[in-house]
């Protein structure tokens, strides 16, 4: 075990709450392999990280319907039909979250995310304006695993690293908190976490 624990850091995003666009798209696109060809061609994962980056929806949104005009109302579909994307907690999580709160823990948010969307999923999950703070990639204009969010949220809440948990889905994400200088565990569902923080001294 490293350092004692004194800052967590969660990941929102299939940490804290599911996130799954095939839900609306599904009733939007029903034949799979035509819902399979949008994704990939249309409303890629590149074009989506792009508003998690800072781009507004109305400027993505722009974007590919010039070039996909067929598929407008899909497109406007994507940003229309968000919530259904995020249709619940992953209340293990939540709990340990809410229980580092009740203990006195300093808990912090770092998550790849849309301003307006983040605003929306606040509204959904009020569990999310809990913590001491977050750092939203789209308001500062930087985006994991990118070294210098890190560094960002390191000094806008004065954490010590070497104290620092960061839990997070991506192992993108995780090997680069790890290079800063955190200590970084990968959320793979409830039975690892709960491996994890035994092993930090958290459980």
């Amino acid at each position: 075990m490293t350092a004692e624990i004194r800052y967590i850091v969660f990941d929102i995003g299939k940490v804290l709450i599911h996130y799954d666009p095939d839900i609306p798209f599904s009733r939007l696109i029903p034949d799979a392999t035509e819902r399979k060809w949008f994704f990939e061609n249309v409303c890629t994962h590149e074009w989506n990280v792009e508003q998690d980056r800072g781009r507004t929806w109305q400027e993505a949104e722009a974007l590919l319907i010039e070039k996909f005009p067929d598929h407008e109302h899909n497109i406007r579909g994507f940003r229309k039909h968000w919530h259904e994307m995020v249709p619940h907690p992953y209340q293990h999580s939540v709990d340990h979250l809410e229980r580092f709160l009740a203990e006195g823990r300093d808990v912090t948010l770092l998550t790849n995310f849309a301003d307006d969307t983040f605003d929306q999923a606040s509204e959904i999950f009020p569990f999310l304006n809990k913590a001491r703070g977050v750092t939203v990639s789209a308001r500062v204009r930087l985006i994991k695993p990118d070294p210098a969010i890190y560094d960002r949220h390191t000094k806008a809440f004065g954490l010590d690293p070497a104290a620092t948990l960061f839990i997070d889905d991506a192992p993108a994400n995780i090997d680069a908190a790890n290079a800063y200088g955190w200590n970084a565990v990968l959320y793979t569902g409830p039975e690892k976490l709960d491996a994890d923080l035994k092993n930090f001294g958290l459980l």
